[in-house]
């Protein structure tokens, strides 16, 4: 417990160097060689899906196998080495620090009146096309991008650091991996990337719904609503295309009483999301700083909750 703690702490303080060989990066190299290795023999689509499957299968299963295998021996080798080993890959599994970092930049640049820096900035971190996008604009990815990475990147993790320790969440950041690089459903991936799409549903489908609590109650310490962040998650929360997504996406609207959602261009292709939320004043690059600030209490809501549970048990 003291190790997630500590790893939490130091997420939080230093992040992930960019210089460092981050363990998704591997993951995604290994999903990237499987894939290539598979769709070779795999052509049809009941053969693609079979190979979706075995892809998603054999990657959450080494993943955590490998986290297990190497924290045991070094927990056998020397205890100091196990928990500094442990309190790394803790601090590898959260995003608390990257995920403010990035939006900040895009808030400084933003309120510098660079927008042309906001625009390369956000390319970084989501997928629709930005080139054109306005300040309002803008502002709305990042809240977006930020409310359901609370969720991926902070709150789903420690959920299972706290189930299972750092190989369920290095296990659950393999599933992430894989829905980020082959869940699509384009013609490539309607197939092969089916099963890798689903698992991630699942294995979000709580985590999703606790992040969206967790930003209701601490809206109102952020001089939100948390009346109107809870309301709107129940209501339209089941709105998004994702069935976990749009309740991070639906509180965070509501805390802030603005809209999120609604056209986006991906590609070169316009697509219509549903519209979450309530506009009480326009969205402006402060609602990026508001977002990451309720990310940061939700996040450490979520770790003290953890930390009681398991001490109470």
């Amino acid at each position: 417990m003291l190790d997630i703690v500590l790893g939490y702490a130091l997420d939080l303080v230093a992040g992930d160097p960019y210089w460092f060989p981050h363990p998704v990066r591997l993951i995604g190299r290994f999903i990237s060689f499987m894939e290539r290795m598979l769709r070779g023999i795999a052509r049809a689509p009941a053969a693609q899906k079979a190979a979706g499957v075995a892809l998603a299968v054999i990657t959450v299963s080494i993943t955590y196998a490998v986290l297990y295998f190497m924290l045991k021996y070094a927990r056998q080798w020397n205890e100091a080495a196990y928990h500094a080993l442990n309190i790394f890959f803790i601090c590898m599994a959260l995003a608390t620090h990257s995920l403010s970092y990035e939006a900040l930049k895009i808030y400084r640049l933003l309120e510098n009146g660079n927008i042309e820096g906001a625009r390369h900035a956000l390319s970084f971190i989501v997928g629709r096309d930005t080139e054109c996008l306005d300040t309002h604009q803008i502002s709305r990815a990042v809240v977006e991008t930020v409310a359901e990475n609370a969720s991926d990147g902070v709150v789903a993790p420690l959920f299972y650091l706290f189930i299972g320790g750092v190989p369920l969440a290095m296990a659950y950041k393999a599933v992430n991996t894989l829905d980020s690089m082959v869940g699509y459903k384009n013609e490539r991936y309607r197939y092969f990337g089916w099963a890798s799409a689903r698992l991630d549903d699942v294995a979000n489908f709580l985590p999703a719904r606790i992040t969206g609590l967790l930003i209701a109650l601490v809206a109102v310490v952020c001089r939100g609503s948390s009346k109107r962040a809870l309301m709107t998650m129940v209501r339209e929360g089941s709105h998004h295309e994702s069935p976990n997504s749009g309740y991070p996406e639906a509180a965070m609207a509501g805390a802030l009483s603005i809209t999120l959602g609604g056209p986006s261009t991906y590609g070169g292709k316009l697509v219509d999301k549903p519209v979450l939320g309530q506009a009480l004043r326009p969205i402006e690059p402060s609602h990026i700083f508001e977002a990451v600030r309720i990310m940061k209490i939700a996040s450490l809501l979520a770790l003290i909750i953890g930390v009681l549970v398991l001490w109470a048990i």
